[in-house]
């Protein structure tokens, strides 16, 4: 897209470095009409990496990782074999500011004030969700709390569950190794819920969490200085995106919580799409595009389009 991307481009490589150097994918906040951040990428895997591994050092979570690309093997994906990084992003829809949660992509996306000079942008970053009959509640929240090396208080419906399954948890875990929060958290004004780091980086970009809202430890220690006391935080669940760069329409369509039925997601998709070329005189080539929304792979993909006056013909 000429002109749409050009400082997006360059910013997208801090998404690309080592995990040590990968403490963010900040991009320039495009103008309104325009909804893509990003561009795609690609390695190649050694023999040695796993899926898991890949995750960690480009800074993107497992789930979408595994989504981009369908039939590499997890564990075993082979010397040289390509994999397609889930690094261009349709921007959540509705107001660019503060924190978004999108939990069936797994993302986290921070709209930080602009100081004075400097234009607007976004930082975006991989997550973990809460798993089945532990839910992350949608809705609007804020931030009431921060704290740095944090001690873990586990409530007691967590402390049961543990039991039942023969594991004892103190009342309190102290800052450390043994800290599932990491070194980082944030309260949310939601009895129990936080955005904090982990020391279990391999499950970020899956949903195992209690509830809360976890990063990779570089990821949290870049985003807690930040983001201030007070800042909303609006927790989403859309598995489709669909957005505009110049003249192409793209979806990014996710699979859906368990809750979630495809028959309604698919009259998701069909509202989405309709509405926006509308809007623009055009027509969807139907056929086309719900290969799109069958393949699910959260990727950012074209949707083919025509002119409506045509297709009226």
């Amino acid at each position: 897209m000429p002109g749409t991307f050009g400082a997006s481009a360059l910013l997208v490589l801090a998404a690309l470095l080592p995990a040590a150097d990968a403490a963010a994918a900040s991009f320039v906040l495009p103008p309104r009409g325009t909804d893509l951040v990003g561009v795609p990428s690609q390695m190649h895997t050694t023999y040695e990496d796993t899926l898991l591994d890949v995750a960690r050092d480009y800074g993107v979570g497992y789930k979408e990782l595994e989504w981009a690309n369908p039939g590499v093997d997890v564990w075993i994906p082979g010397d040289g074999t390509p994999v397609l990084l889930p690094t261009r992003y349709v921007l959540p829809p509705g107001p660019r500011e503060g924190v978004i949660i999108n939990l069936p992509e797994y993302r986290l996306y921070y709209f930080p004030e602009p100081e004075a000079g400097e234009r607007a942008k976004v930082i975006t970053y991989p997550i973990s969700i809460g798993k089945m009959d532990w839910d992350t509640p949608v809705g609007s929240h804020r931030i009431i709390g921060k704290t740095e090396k944090p001690s873990w208080y586990p409530p007691e419906s967590i402390r049961r569950d543990r039991a039942e399954r023969g594991e004892i948890l103190p009342r309190v875990v102290p800052p450390g190794p043994d800290n599932p929060l990491g070194d980082y958290a944030m309260r949310l004004n939601l009895t129990s819920y936080l955005i904090h780091g982990t020391n279990n980086p391999d499950g970020v970009g899956m949903r195992v969490t209690s509830g809360c809202i976890r990063l990779f430890p570089e990821h949290i220690e870049s985003l807690f200085p930040q983001v201030a006391i007070g800042t909303s935080v609006r927790i989403m669940s859309e598995p489709i995106k669909v957005g505009w760069a110049a003249d192409t329409l793209y979806a990014e369509v996710h699979p859906p919580l368990e809750e979630e039925s495809e028959s309604q997601l698919r009259m998701r998709f069909t509202t989405l799409l309709r509405e926006a070329a509308q809007l623009r005189g055009l027509d969807i080539d139907w056929a086309r595009a719900d290969t799109i929304f069958a393949a699910a792979t959260g990727v950012p993909t074209a949707v083919p389009l025509r002119n409506l006056a045509a297709t009226a013909r």
